[in-house]
């Protein structure tokens, strides 16, 4: 039986009709859900991934404030500009696109944002509130992972979830997504002794290694679900996931296509924090 494909397309397009609708409801209470993008450098893909954010912000009647730095932007010119968004009432999540030039001082900069408009979920106190299992802002792909899976109407109770890769941006935080709904999760990485074996005991993969086809169809057990946050460039053209995906889908029972699996997940997640962290000050204002 084929595997069933878990259209990303279709379900950031489901949860960013929910969110026009919530942000009207907001604008009628005076208040318009902002996000703030600072972009340093001319990087062409984060700029193209920059242009999608703010297309997306305002299709959704959100307000969209751009920062555009060129690339030998000091360090403490981009702090100062955070410092001041933190203090800008309209805006509500501030994303600092990522790489930054290397004279910049990555850590330092994610640890300026005010832990209240995080929107990419990568400030040290969310990530302890994820840790705990009291999440305020969460990081965009894998809460987007999970959306999807809450879709297709998964319950990863008692489920043994696989998540291979570590970083801190997908393999740690979705892994604690996955704990915090009764899964079984092991991390594999690297230096995972027989990865294959660990892999094929797994209910539910989750790849995000970034490297073109690591995962094997045939490590796949039969009936597992399979989500691949990789996405790799081969030759010019071609673009693959962390599996393999055509011997893979003969196996699972649902599986992420690359492209547009995962990847269209992330900017609906980030309005979706937008939207959040502006529904907490409308709360806060009533009080």
């Amino acid at each position: 039986m084929a595997a069933q494909i878990i259209d990303g397309k279709a379900i950031a397009a489901k949860v960013r009709s929910r969110i026009a609708g919530q942000v009207e409801q907001l604008k009628a209470k005076g208040i318009t859900p902002g996000l703030a993008v600072v972009l340093v450098g001319d990087d062409p893909a984060s700029r193209v991934y920059v242009g999608m954010k703010k297309k997306m912000c305002l299709e959704l009647g959100m307000h969209s404030s751009d920062h555009e730095l060129p690339a030998d932007t000091s360090q403490a010119k981009l702090l100062e500009l955070i410092d001041q968004l933190n203090a800008d009432e309209r805006i509500h999540g501030i994303l600092v696109q990522l790489p930054l030039p290397a004279h910049i001082d990555t850590d330092q900069v994610l640890e300026a944002i005010s832990p209240m408009k995080d929107a990419d979920g990568f400030h040290p106190y969310n990530v302890g509130r994820l840790a705990i299992g009291k999440p305020t802002f969460q990081p965009c792909t894998p809460y987007g992972v999970m959306v999807m899976l809450e879709e297709i109407g998964y319950d990863l109770q008692g489920k043994e979830v696989v998540v291979v890769g570590r970083s801190n941006i997908v393999g740690k935080p979705v892994a604690l997504m996955c704990l915090a709904r009764h899964a079984t999760v092991t991390i594999c990485h690297s230096r995972t002794r027989d990865l294959a074996e660990v892999v094929r005991r797994a209910d539910v993969v989750i790849a995000a290694v970034g490297k073109a086809e690591m995962v094997k169809g045939d490590w796949i057990k039969p009936g597992a679900v399979v989500i691949d946050v990789g996405i790799n460039r081969v030759g010019e053209k071609k673009l693959v996931g962390d599996v393999e995906y055509a011997a893979a889908a003969e196996r699972a029972s649902a599986i992420t296509p690359v492209p547009g699996g995962v990847g269209p997940m992330t900017i609906a997640m980030l309005l979706q924090n937008t939207l959040e962290s502006a529904q907490r000050t409308g709360n806060e204002a009533s009080r």
